[in-house]
């Protein structure tokens, strides 16, 4: 899992698309537009109506193990397939691209990392990396993982963009999240954070570089009666298949086990289905 609750982006982005059958999700309210009239006056118009729903906009109340509540998911994201919001430069042409470096500072000083992390900053290396949104389009996105697998994690995502697996968005997690108040709508596809793993007082493998989490909110994680995403209990049921989630032997779990990794998919208890690992947990 890409953070300890996987609290998401911040941001205030309407959902572009709904379930089946749905009506359209209303445009955010804006000031009144002017339309001419047959003898040459105008009128207003009345503002568009807010949306119902926003990511990550709406705190949960927390659990006693500090957790969000798990709730049911909002009809908007029954069927999520959100847009791509850009955050690095698109590049031209629809060839897959990836680079491989040292972490730049800036990139480190908006990371997770610290001095009291279990991987020195060199045994880090920073990734971009295309990849398919939900409107089908190549975007780029930002990942930091450990150095020994660098390449390997870029080819893995190569076979994703290839297949048109679509991911929703792909960044770099930054510290205020860890202690931001969850709100259980985050969709981040990840790799380095520096945490425990979920529920317990030792280090995640994502606090070595060595996991990735893949659309979190179509493939959440399960322990009893947690669920991460909180809001994502729709996607427990894997036998209604919806784009981006991942199921066993799909071209998500091939494309891993190339490189040596292993789905938390295949775990009996928890079921991390959006989890992929070089240490097996």
């Amino acid at each position: 899992m890409g953070s300890s609750r996987l609290v998401p982006l911040v941001l205030v982005l309407a959902i572009a698309a709904c379930t089946a059958g749905e009506p359209p999700t209303p445009t955010p309210r804006s000031a009144p537009t002017t339309t001419s009239t047959a003898g040459g006056s105008t009128r207003a118009s009345p503002p568009p109506v807010a949306p119902s729903w926003v990511v990550g906009a709406e705190p949960l109340p927390l659990r006693p193990d500090g957790f969000g509540q798990v709730r049911p998911t909002p009809r908007p994201l029954v069927d999520r397939r959100l847009p791509t919001v850009d955050r690095l430069p698109t590049r031209r042409g629809d060839r897959y691209r990836a680079t491989v470096r040292k972490v730049p500072v800036d990139v480190l000083a908006r990371s997770t990392w610290h001095g009291g992390c279990p991987v020195a900053v060199a045994e880090l290396r920073y990734l971009t990396m295309s990849f398919r949104g939900f409107d089908g389009r190549a975007h780029t996105g930002e990942m930091i993982v450990n150095r020994t697998f660098a390449d390997e994690v870029t080819r893995a995502f190569r076979v994703l963009y290839d297949a048109r697996f679509p991911l929703e968005e792909m960044r770099v997690v930054d510290r205020p999240e860890l202690d931001a108040p969850p709100t259980g709508d985050g969709n981040n596809t990840t790799a380095f954070v520096c945490r425990d793993a979920v529920g317990l007082r030792r280090w995640s493998a994502h606090a070595l570089g060595l996991a990735v989490d893949v659309n979190p909110f179509h493939n959440p994680y399960r322990r009893g009666d947690l669920v991460l995403p909180e809001l994502a209990s729709s996607y427990l049921d894997r036998a209604r298949g919806r784009p981006g989630m991942i199921a066993p032997g799909d071209v998500v779990v091939r494309a891993f086990a190339a490189i040596g990794w292993r789905w938390g998919g295949e775990w009996s208890a928890p079921v991390d289905l959006q989890h992929f690992s070089a240490t097996g947990d």
